[in-house]
């Protein structure tokens, strides 16, 4: 164990691809498209459309990045939250498509990845751990989908032991391993799909926040120093949007943290984790880890509380880490960060119009690094006339809460309570 002081913040941005530095929006432009937001559902429509040929400006209110596509766990996780009352609501005529959409961000993210050779730490292999027997019922069906539709990957249930034997805890009573999922530094791939962006014509502006947004046949981004007149606009701000009243009460922010060790030794690593494999328990307020390219753990969970300070992350995570492996005791935290994922009441990840010619797409309760990808796609292809995926998710209505955006903060709080008791059970 070394001596020197340990580092604060994101481990992300600590080791962060050098990006293009993008100005702040100013004066009057002109766009087929502006979106608002740079994270990954503003990226992800704005390489879509730029790739399509269309004049595309994005605006950030901060950097490329710097929201929870930036701060996440970095686990690729297949799945669209919500998909039971996605598949009840369409009834069995839906299944090919949900299970084609449920994997296709990976596919996007792969092939984006080779073509542009973003350099992002992209791993394959996943593993769901149980913790209660009805995790164990969860994976046997998702196991039993697996083989039904072919899955070209390998997939696996692993026993207590077998499970031990993989990631060296005995904290869990089974797994389901599944290598088509993995894992990848995420802010290093938003800053590479900018970037792809930018290199196909896209404009992009950081530090530029929107004051609001003029309807009509052409609308208009106003921010403080410019705007942006367009036939389309995309609010991709997800949890961290307020902009717009008809979005207020329909979305809960919930916060997640992470701590990241110093770097393991090679005997460690060996013990805990040599397939290099991201891991995460199926609970509400859940945990997650996983090991960074320089072997650092990176230990993530829902814990209920909305501040930042590192201290309080790393005092928070330090028991719970050392609870599936002590011989991490005296292992050093050097970083602990946190975001906010958005996340719907009907936990359905929500796509809409607030106007004829403005979308929005957000909540993706968790899954974000594959639904936003995903979710570029489908906007880029209502933009270029075709909405098929776009009505599968636009037909189920998200629920709005009165008052819920006035106490958001509060009703989280009570919600994230509610779900560690169901945890329990």
């Amino acid at each position: 164990m070394t001596t020197s002081q340990p580092h604060t913040g994101s481990y992300y941005a600590a080791t962060a691809n050098q990006d293009a530095g993008y100005p702040p929006l100013s004066g009057e432009q002109h766009a087929d498209v502006c979106i608002i937001g740079a994270g990954f559902t503003g990226i992800s429509t704005a390489l879509h459309l730029a790739e399509r040929g269309y004049n595309v400006h994005v605006v950030e209110a901060s950097k490329v990045g710097w929201g929870a596509s930036g701060r996440n766990g970095g686990q690729m996780i297949g799945g669209i939250s919500g998909e039971q009352k996605i598949a009840e609501a369409h009834g069995a005529g839906a299944e090919k498509l949900l299970w084609e959409m449920r994997w296709a961000g990976h596919d996007i993210i792969r092939e984006r990845v080779a073509r542009y050779g973003i350099d992002c730490d992209l791993k394959a292999g996943y593993l769901d751990v149980a913790i209660k027997k009805r995790h164990l019922a969860a994976f046997d069906a998702e196991f039993e989908r697996l083989q039904r539709h072919n899955f070209p990957h390998e997939f696996r249930l692993l026993s207590a032991g077998e499970t031990a034997d993989l990631i060296g805890t005995d904290a869990y009573i089974g797994s389901l391993l599944n290598m088509g999922n993995g894992h990848l530094h995420p802010l290093n791939l938003c800053i590479g799909e900018a970037r792809a962006a930018a290199d196909n014509g896209a404009t992009i502006y950081e530090g530029s926040p929107v004051l609001g947004v003029e309807r009509g046949s052409k609308a208009r981004v106003i921010t403080e120093r410019g705007s942006v007149a367009a036939d389309w606009v995309v609010i991709a701000g997800n949890a961290y949007h307020s902009l717009l009243p008809e979005l207020h009460g329909i979305l809960f922010p919930v916060n997640s943290f992470i701590t990241a060790t110093e770097p393991l030794s090679a005997a460690l690593v060996q013990q805990m984790n040599p397939r290099d494999l991201a891991v995460c328990d199926p609970n509400f307020v859940l945990e997650y880890f996983r090991l960074s390219a320089d072997k650092r753990l990176l230990f993530g969970g829902r814990i209920n509380y909305s501040g930042a300070d590192p201290e309080y992350i790393k005092k928070n995570h330090r028991p719970r880490m050392l609870k599936i492996y002590p011989q991490l005791h005296d292992t050093r935290i050097d970083y602990a960060w946190g975001g906010t994922i958005g996340v719907p009441l009907n936990r359905v990840p929500q796509f809409g119009r607030v106007a004829p010619n403005v979308l929005f797409a957000q909540g993706y309760s968790g899954h974000g690094v594959n639904v936003t990808h995903l979710a570029g796609r489908i906007l880029a292809d209502v933009i270029a006339g075709t909405e098929e995926r776009f009505d599968v998710f636009a037909k189920i209505k998200p629920v709005r809460v009165p008052g819920a955006y006035r106490f958001r903060h509060q009703l989280v709080a009570l919600g994230v309570f509610y779900h560690q008791l169901r945890d329990w059970l």
